[in-house]
């Protein structure tokens, strides 16, 4: 993958990431595990994810004097979840931004064709700017990755963000090639896909290492 596909991505190396992601790659990791592994992490990506949000500054009553302090500035942030495997990312983004709007979009892969099948789509009415991030543990052929964005870009949506778990080289490209004005966050970019389009080395299928479902 060239330096211009890798232009719009963030690799975040946090130490405590990387560890964790070690454990939850490990086939013997319990589903227990996986899925509390993989909402912490979605906590210590939501940092990153959201560290340039813009501030503002309101005046409020502290128990012993006035202050000028900042809060997060316009309109409440959006969390897009891919279904099923996003809600695993989306209960730690939660967890720091409990008053965050969300919306859900189901569409899964195709085992033979590879190609996305939309099935479910909720949504805050009003998506036009707003910051929305989309989450899924896995940008893989980015099929899905890029319908659901297209989804959204249909309903206004015109700040986007996409955070993932893993990545591989070919999604990267192809995300980028459909939508180059959304930057996507990772914790890892992996070597490639295998011939079914699972990511090598990656961690298995996400979802059904959270819900012991095959």
């Amino acid at each position: 993958m060239n330096d211009v596909s890798r232009a719009n991505v963030t690799v975040i190396g946090h130490p405590l990431i990387q560890h964790k992601l070690t454990i939850m790659r490990n086939k013997e990791t319990s589903i227990a595990g996986f899925r509390r592994l993989l909402r912490e992490i979605a906590h210590l990506m939501c940092y990153e994810v959201t560290r340039d949000l813009e501030l503002e500054t309101v005046r409020i009553e502290t128990p012993m004097a006035p202050l000028d302090a900042p809060t997060i500035k316009g309109k409440k942030l959006v969390f897009a979840s891919i279904l099923r495997a996003g809600n695993g990312l989306l209960d730690g983004m939660l967890d720091l931004v409990p008053a965050a709007r969300v919306a859900h979009i189901g569409i899964y892969r195709d085992h033979v064709t590879l190609e996305p099948v939309e099935y479910y789509f909720k949504a805050p009415s009003s998506l036009d700017n707003r910051l929305i991030i989309v989450v899924d543990p896995m940008l893989a052929t980015a099929n899905s990755a890029t319908a659901a964005i297209d989804k959204l870009k249909e309903r206004g949506a015109n700040n986007i963000r996409f955070l993932c778990l893993l990545a591989a080289p070919e999604g990267i490209e192809r995300f980028n090639a459909a939508h180059p004005d959304v930057p996507v966050f990772t914790a890892s970019i992996d070597s490639h896909l295998n011939e079914k389009g699972y990511i090598i080395p990656g961690l298995g299928d996400a979802g059904d290492r959270m819900y012991g479902t095959k």
